[in-house]
Formats: structure tokens, sequence, C-alpha cells
């Protein structure tokens, strides 16, 4: 196989397959997994300063060829959390954290702790709600960029900014928390969806609308890495409805550095390996020898 190793911005990655937080537990409780040493990095689950309860099942539900889900970012907190978790060197992948808060002095306390259990990164999940203006961070770029700034403050590790889909910019949020200190983003997010049972006729969800995800998502993703792509020096994980090697390909030329893999994984969790080694035969038949060499290639 050629030599996957990427560049996101100073962070090198062996591979430019990243697990994505929510759908590989807290990393440890796949280590295990043999084709987990084919990712570059893997995001542990969300942790919020304090334990957050979640939402009432059901959370979870099919809804045509993706899923739905409002889980409601269920943890023990972070303190819990650091006390569960191994000594992250001995797993056989970089691990990342994702931070949530219900403000940004919360989301500062989460990246000090994620920084002293060992994590290589801080992924900042600005889907999450912000209590004083009653929507989540992702939508307003002066909200997610307090954010950002308050997590830039309190950690020196690399910062990744996951935003969302369903931004009415996302140009503009993207462009105002890389001002804010974001080393990188994360393009993107679930999208909002809604799904109705015909025998209850009720909402499939308890959340009602929940984040929707999988392959019919991915040319929403698609559009969000390539407008932020075209407007920002800013480098770029592509997140959303990746399948098959041609997805992860289709995502460096629309100015990815790295992706992530998400919810393939409740179905297929080696997925990865799978991937992988698509990437590698297709790059081999057009004779590419450095993915970095893709990312952007299709704006011309």
């Amino acid at each position: 196989m050629m030599n996957f190793g990427v560049e996101l911005g100073t962070i090198e990655l062996r591979s430019p397959l990243i697990a994505a937080a929510g759908t590989v537990g807290s990393v440890h409780d796949f280590a295990d997994v043999d084709a987990f040493r084919v990712y570059g990095a893997a995001v542990a689950k969300s942790v919020s300063h304090e334990p957050w309860p979640g939402r009432s099942a059901p959370r979870m539900a099919p809804v045509g060829p993706g899923m739905l889900n409002s889980i409601g970012i269920q943890n023990p907190g972070i303190d819990e959390w650091r006390s569960g978790m191994p000594e992250l060197s001995s797993l056989p992948v970089p691990v990342w954290g994702s931070a949530v808060g219900a403000d940004p002095g919360e989301f500062a306390l989460v990246a000090k702790g994620l920084s002293a259990a060992g994590v290589r990164a801080v992924e900042v999940n600005l889907s999450c709600p912000n209590l004083e203006e009653g929507t989540m961070f992702a939508l307003n770029p002066t909200a997610a960029a307090s954010v950002v700034g308050a997590v830039r403050a309190a950690t020196d590790l690399p910062i990744g900014a996951k935003l969302s889909p369903n931004s009415e910019d996302i140009v503009a949020v993207a462009r105002a928390v890389v001002a804010a200190g974001a080393d990188f983003v994360v393009l993107a997010n679930t999208v909002w969806g809604l799904g109705i049972d015909l025998d209850t006729r009720q909402p499939k969800i308890s959340g009602i609308v929940g984040g929707y995800s999988g392959p019919p998502v991915k040319p929403i993703a698609l559009r969000c890495v390539w407008e932020v792509a075209a407007a920002l020096d800013v480098p770029i994980v592509g997140c959303g409805g990746i399948r098959s090697g041609e997805d992860v390909i289709e995502y460096f030329l629309a100015g990815a550095s790295a992706v992530e893999l998400g919810s393939i994984h409740f179905a297929e969790p080696r997925a990865g390996k799978r991937i992988l080694r698509e990437i590698d035969d297709w790059c081999r038949r057009q004779g590419i020898v450095s993915l970095g060499d893709l990312t952007g290639g299709a704006h011309g």
C-alpha cells in the first residue's frame, strides 16, 4: 500500500481516516478491534463539565438509508470520564477529545480536563445548545467564536471546531472560529431531520427532531467543505456519509485534508480497513502518490 500519511495543519496523521466522536465510544472500548490501527486518530465521545443524562428512549432510529439520533450527548462528566480512561498512550490510535458545554466557561473547563488526560487534540462540538440564546452555538458566528476563544485560552493543544450544516452561513461561522483560534474545522455535523412511525403515528425518537447521518447527507457536507475551502485558508476535516474510498477522494478534491468516519461504524466496525484499501486502489489506478496532492483539486 501507498504511504497514507497526511498533514492537517500542524498535525501529522498516519492515515487520512479519523473515527468520529460518538461512534467509537471512549475509544478504549474498541481498542481490541484490529482495524482501529488504520486510523490517523479517533475522537472520544463528547464530554461535558458535569454529567449529562441524555434523552429518554427511543434515541436512535433508521430513516431511509440513513440514521436519526437524539442522544442528548449523554456522558458522565469530565472528572468521571478521566477516571475511567486508561493511559491514552497505551491505545493503538492517537486519541482526540470532544468538548461540549452550556457556555464558553464550561467548554474551557472540559478542554483543561481533556488536556490533562493526555488527548492529542480537542474537537469543539459546537452543535450543543447555547443556554443564553436557546439555539446551538454553531449557528451564530459570534457565539461559536466565544466558545473557541475560551477553549484556545484553556489549552495549547490543536483545536478543531466541528460546525453544523444547518448554519445559514457556514463560511461566516468558519471564519469566526478560525479568527478565535481554531486550528482546523470539521465539516460537518449531522443535518436536522424527523421521522414518523406509521404504526404509533408518533415521531420515531423522543427528541422529535434529531441529527440525520448516513449516505444522504454527503452532498450537503461536501458542499460545506467546498464553500469553506473556496473562502478560507484553513485545514478541513470532511465528515458525513462516507461509505467508500471514492467518497473520501471526493472530500479531498472538494478541499479536505482528512475525513471522519461516523455512522458507518454501527453497521461495519472494520470499515476503515476496507475504505483505506479502496483509496489505495483508486490512487494506484490514477498514478497518485500523495493524498495531499488531491486536496482542493476540484477547484481548478
